[in-house]
């Protein structure tokens, strides 16, 4: 027991010394309130335990979602944060509560895109790459990745290093226009692995493969769709991995969400 409150006091002061303990927070309360909401509403579903409280749902109909939670937890730890006249506990109980209603909010990331209750249709599998995403940079970054330190001495520095923002962004753009969503993100601190999704071919259904593949290169469109069929072995552990932090996906849920959708255009 000695042994382990030594090594979490060494850790922390650890962080504090490099000035790292706010982002530590924000990654904690990210991580926790994530794991709690998604083992909350595993539970409510689940009709193992009746007892679980379920979604907070108005005498009208009115579903209130958690990431409206989580919305209001980080304005309210945001605005708090800047109006402390020095950092110190409270500042760091304003990065914990930013950190929770993060986990909130990006849990629902899909209902951002679809504008619709997605959360246990297939679309709703978006979430859980979105926060993973989000943990992995967070960790990085945690660790010591810092790639946007600048010195800047002389003009011609200054000019490289706009024009090596400029083309940063431009990768960037490319992996996520691809598809290739893990590469942009964990690009945003890993320059190379930027380089590497932006080179690499692009998913079938992605903008950049309705823009240039079916257009000009439908050699590529079909290379891509054989690439990234459902039944390759990377799809596989994705969805295995998504199963197992999200649960899975129900039909009938992504049944009632195609009924509400308009008949395609003629």
């Amino acid at each position: 027991m000695t042994n382990t409150a030594s090594f979490i006091s060494n850790f922390w002061d650890d962080l504090v010394a490099h000035d790292r303990q706010y982002h530590f927070l924000v990654l904690i309360g990210f991580i926790g309130s994530f794991g709690f909401i998604r083992l909350s509403t595993r539970l409510m579903r689940s009709p193992r335990v009746p007892w679980w409280p379920g979604s907070v749902v108005s005498e009208g109909g009115l579903h209130v979602h958690h990431h409206v939670f989580g919305i209001v937890t980080m304005m309210v730890a945001g605005v708090v944060s800047f109006a402390l006249s020095d950092v110190g506990f409270w500042y760091e109980v304003c990065a914990l509560a930013f950190g929770i209603g993060l986990g909130l909010t990006l849990d629902e990331f899909a209902l951002w895109l679809h504008l619709d209750d997605v959360y246990w249709a297939e679309q709703g599998r978006s979430s859980i790459d979105a926060t993973l995403i989000a943990a992995a940079g967070m960790g990085l970054i945690l660790l010591g990745a810092s790639p946007y330190e600048v010195h800047i001495e002389e003009w011609t520095a200054a000019v490289i290093a706009v024009l090596l923002f400029v083309a940063w962004a431009g990768l960037l753009f490319v992996c996520f226009a691809k598809g290739r969503l893990y590469h942009g993100m964990l690009g945003l601190v890993v320059l190379p692995v930027a380089i590497y999704g932006a080179v690499r071919l692009g998913k079938p259904t992605s903008a950049w493969a309705r823009r240039f593949y079916r257009t000009r290169w439908p050699k590529k469109l079909a290379k891509a769709e054989v690439r990234f069929r459902p039944d390759r072995r990377t799809e596989q552990v994705k969805k295995w991995i998504r199963d197992a932090v999200g649960g899975t996906p129900t039909h009938e849920y992504e049944a009632r969400i195609a009924s509400r959708r308009p008949p395609p255009s003629e």
